[in-house]
C-alpha cells in the first residue's frame, strides 16, 4: 500500500516539473525585466538581472550584494544620474 502512494507521489512530482512557466514580458515591475534602452544607459558593474522598476518613484533599482547584506540601490547611468521613467499625467 505504501509503495502505491510512493509511486503516485513520485509520478505527480515528475509531471509537475514538466510544466512550462508562463512568460509575461509586458510586466515592467517584474525583476530582471529591463528594456534594452535602459540597459544601454546603465553604468557598468550594476546587476541588471536583479533590476526592477519601482512604482513608488518610477525609477529602476537593483540589488547590490555587499559583504554584509543585500540592499536595493538606484540603477544609475554612466554620468551618475538615476534612471527613471517619465510619470504619466
Amino acid at each position: 500500500m505504501l509503495q502505491k502512494y510512493a509511486v503516485i507521489m513520485v509520478a505527480t512530482l515528475a509531471l509537475a516539473g514538466c510544466a512550462v512557466p508562463s512568460k509575461e514580458d509586458n510586466d515592467p515591475f517584474r525583476i530582471g525585466n529591463v528594456p534594452e534602452s535602459v540597459a544601454a544607459l546603465a553604468a557598468p558593474d550594476q546587476d541588471l538581472i536583479t533590476a526592477r522598476l519601482r512604482p513608488e518613484d518610477n525609477c529602476y533599482w537593483y540589488a547590490h550584494s555587499g559583504p554584509v547584506e543585500t540592499t536595493l540601490v538606484p540603477l544609475r547611468s554612466a554620468g551618475g544620474n538615476p534612471i527613471c521613467v517619465a510619470r504619466q499625467s
